[in-house]
């Protein structure tokens, strides 16, 4: 059960956490290209959800099943708390933010390396994910071979740690949504014609030395890339709407090459200097045009 909540204390419905690779400043050039009518909705790298809460917000999954996929199972499992636990999550995350200090994250995040951390139950680690998030550098997920979380603490003088009315509209906004902590893969299983499926998995490196943040124990690169091409033909074949975000390079445009192609401006973030960010072209490979 959710709190209830003023409609007039927030323009929409977002993200609980950051997300690298995450959608929200390129939301006004993705969603003229989604298919302007289908059933059900999937994200099978549901990430920080940015597409799913703004398509919320804009009341366009009115009487459609959400399907939300995810092969991170913390992340799922921070999901599953805010649709179903949000009030003692809050409650844990104010603690958490009292007790915020480089000490204290150190300790938080050195919790995967112990035998008990799945026995800290779910709503626990949720707080753990959320509050990691929050408060490592640039809000990066990634992990060792172990699966061990391995981000350094960020530099932030006051951290949002706990956003309750962010938390509560998120947990209304998931109530019906199925949330499952799974393979892109199993899409296959749901899916149906005249589906919308949107694929936003690790990108492509621009280069050799690009790719350092794993996003799980598990890589994502040609060989991983190229099962996910052949799922994207398999859902086509389906008679299913696909569009899968990725970088902009020869590799992602030669696979998809009979398929429709748009570049899309995103600002890059992730980089160490200054001088590594700015603009920088993605590219939304779609099986459909003009819908």
């Amino acid at each position: 059960m959710t709190a209830p909540i003023n409609q007039s204390n927030f323009t929409k419905y977002q993200p609980f956490i950051k997300w690298v690779g995450g959608k929200r400043s390129l939301l006004s050039q993705i969603i003229p290209l989604i298919p302007k009518e289908f059933n059900n909705y999937f994200e099978p790298f549901v990430g920080g959800g940015a597409l799913f809460f703004e398509l919320y917000s804009q009341d366009i999954l009115k009487d459609k099943q959400v399907y939300l996929f995810d092969i991170n199972s913390e992340l799922i499992n921070a999901y599953n708390v805010v649709k179903n636990n949000p009030f003692e999550l809050i409650k844990n995350l104010q603690e958490f933010k009292e007790k915020h200090s480089k000490e204290f994250y150190y300790d938080i995040r050195a919790w995967d390396r112990k035998e008990d951390f799945l026995g800290k139950g779910d709503v626990l680690r949720a707080t753990r994910f959320i509050y990691l998030n929050k408060t490592c550098f640039n809000g990066l997920y990634r992990v060792n071979s172990k699966g061990y979380h391995n981000v350094p603490i960020g530099s932030y003088k006051n951290p949002n740690i706990c956003d309750e009315l962010v938390i509560y509209s998120a947990s209304e906004a998931l109530q019906k949504a199925i949330i499952l902590n799974t393979s892109y893969k199993d899409v296959m299983k749901h899916t149906s014609k005249n589906d919308f499926v949107y694929f936003d998995p690790p990108y492509y490196p621009l280069t050799q030395t690009s790719s350092f943040t794993s996003y799980s124990e598990f890589s994502f690169l040609d060989k991983e890339q190229i099962e996910l091409f052949e799922v994207f033909k398999k859902l086509n074949k389906k008679d299913v709407f696909v569009a899968h975000s990725n970088s902009d390079t020869d590799f992602i445009k030669k696979l998809y090459d009979e398929f429709h192609i748009e570049e899309i401006q995103a600002n890059r973030f992730i980089n160490s200097k200054s001088s590594g960010r700015g603009k920088i072209s993605e590219v939304l490979a779609r099986n459909f045009n003009g819908m």
